[in-house]
Order: C-alpha cells, then structure tokens, then sequence
C-alpha cells in the first residue's frame, strides 16, 4: 500500500510538471498574444478579424487547433459567450482556456487512473472524480463570475453616460459625437462598449446593426431598452435629445430603486447570522452568571 501511494504521489507531481512547463512554454511562444492584446485592450475584435485575420493565425497553433476539436461543440459555445460577456480579456483567450481544459482532462484522467489502480477508499475515489469535474469547469465559472461583475458596472455607468450624452446633444453635439464624447470621459466596461460601437459604425455597419451588436455583447436589461428606443428613433425621425432625456431619468430611477430594494434586504441577511451567533453569546452573557447562581443553590440543599 505504501508503494501505491509513493506511485500515485510521484505520477501526480509528473503530470502538474509536464502541464505547467506545457503551459509556460506555449504562452511564452504564443503568435496572437500581443495582437490580441491590442485588439482586445479595446474589444475590437471585429475589426481586426477583418484586416489580420486572427482566425487563420489561431489555427496555425497546433496544440489550440486539437484543443478546439477535442472539446464539444455546446462546451465551445457556451465558454465563447461567456468570454464576450466578460469582455473578452486578452489574458485569456478561448484558444487557451479550450487547452487548458484539454491539458487538465488529460491530467485528471491519468491520477483518476492511478487512483482507482491504488485500490483507495470510495471517498476517495469520489473526491478525485469530483475536484476532476470541478476542474474542468473552473474557466466557465471564472468567465461567468466576471460577465456578471461587469454587468453590474455597466449597470451603475449608464445613468451618467445618459447624462453626458443627453447634456453634449442639448449642446448641440450630434448622437455619434455625444456617445464618443461619454465614452473618451468614461473608464469602465460600458466606455468600452461605446467606443467598440462607434467603430463598427465607421467601419461600413448601420448603427442599427452596431448597436444590436452592443446588445449581443451584454446582458444587462436597461441598456437593452436604451439600444431598443435609440433604434425606433433613429428608424421613425423622433428627436433623439427627447429619447436620451427621458431614457436618463428611467435609468436613474431605477438605479434609485435598486438601491432601495438592497437596503431592504439587509435586515433580512443580517437575520441568519444574528441568530446563529450574536443572540447565542448575549443568552451566555447574561444568563450565565444566573445559570451558575442557580445550580450553585440546588447543589447546597
């Protein structure tokens, strides 16, 4: 039994060994790194897709080509999703989380493996099976952690980008100019945004098709509704200085409201851990002198 644990201990170490220096070695050598660090510091991936043609460069990468093969089609699209909602880092591309995937299932197969072969308890046999599992599921799980912290800063940008905007139109500044001029003073996710829609819009695409790609790319409802109404009046000649104003004052409502419904919530968490551990310790504070007065006197008669 000693032997089969020195086997599994020493297999183990080999496999994290070989994938790390796997990991180091492609990402020092890695011919889209710095192109998609600048394509995607911004988020424009479209444009350079359509003048480098970062597709054809991914697939001269072996090792992320068989990677790309080997994962399920569902597993490929639901972790690119997840990659655009969360903004596309550069650090991170989806050719390297699908290699990583690949090189972790190939690990964990070989210490499952060699687990079972030492002849283990059950337990843990089940807990080699379930960390393999968890695993190879961690990117999805990062990726949506992070979409759903930038939706959330989207959220609370988008009452002041309304704002700027509606103030540099009433100023005399058209929309294109207004969402240019919100997004070079903005600094967070939604500025990004803004700017990756400004350029498809240069480059050939209808602002109707630019701003249905904004709503692609996000999941938050409120600025879902701002696209739908900038849509109908850029396609019926409404005033667009109305639209904006009347959007800002709806966004900062809403923000208002959920900023009340949170502070209604607090009481209700604060609840669980009042009874679970403040109240148990003020009961032995005061009882406790009580309690030991009481068996004190039972005990003399």
């Amino acid at each position: 039994m000693a032997m089969n644990e020195i086997v599994l201990l020493s297999a183990t170490t080999a496999a994290l060994a070989v994938g790390l220096g796997v990991w180091l070695i492609w990402t020092g050598v890695d011919p889209v790194r710095r192109v998609a660090r600048a394509n995607l510091r911004r988020g424009g991936v479209t444009l350079v897709a359509s003048t480098n043609g970062p597709a054809k460069a991914e697939q001269g990468i072996p090792l992320a080509t068989v990677a790309r093969r080997l994962t399920p089609d569902l597993i490929v699209r639901v972790l690119d999703r997840q990659h655009t909602l969360a903004g596309r880092p550069s650090a991170w591309t989806v050719d390297k989380l699908l290699t990583l995937k690949v090189l972790w299932a190939v690990g964990a197969s070989i210490v499952t493996v060699l687990t079972v072969l030492a002849s283990p308890p059950p337990l843990m046999v089940l807990l080699t099976l379930a960390v393999s599992l968890v695993g190879y599921f961690v990117p999805e799980l990062l990726l949506n952690s992070e979409g759903t912290k930038r939706s959330e800063k989207i959220e609370l940008e988008l009452a002041d980008t309304l704002d700027q905007m509606t103030i540099a139109v009433e100023a005399g500044l058209g929309f294109d100019s207004a969402m240019a001029r919100a997004a070079q003073n903005g600094k967070g996710p939604l500025a990004e945004e803004l700017v990756r829609t400004l350029q498809d819009i240069q480059m050939g695409n209808s602002r109707r098709q630019a701003f249905e790609g904004l709503t692609t790319r996000t999941t938050v409802v409120d600025l879902r509704r701002f696209v739908r109404a900038v849509i109908q009046a850029d396609a019926y000649g409404v005033s667009i200085a109305g639209v904006l104003r009347t959007q800002a004052d709806e966004m900062r409502l809403k923000r208002r409201q959920r900023a009340e419904e949170k502070a209604q919530k607090i009481p209700v968490k604060v609840l669980a851990p009042l009874m679970l551990f403040i109240l148990p310790v003020i009961f032995i504070v005061v009882m406790g002198p009580a309690a030991i007065n009481i068996v004190e006197t039972f005990s003399g008669l």
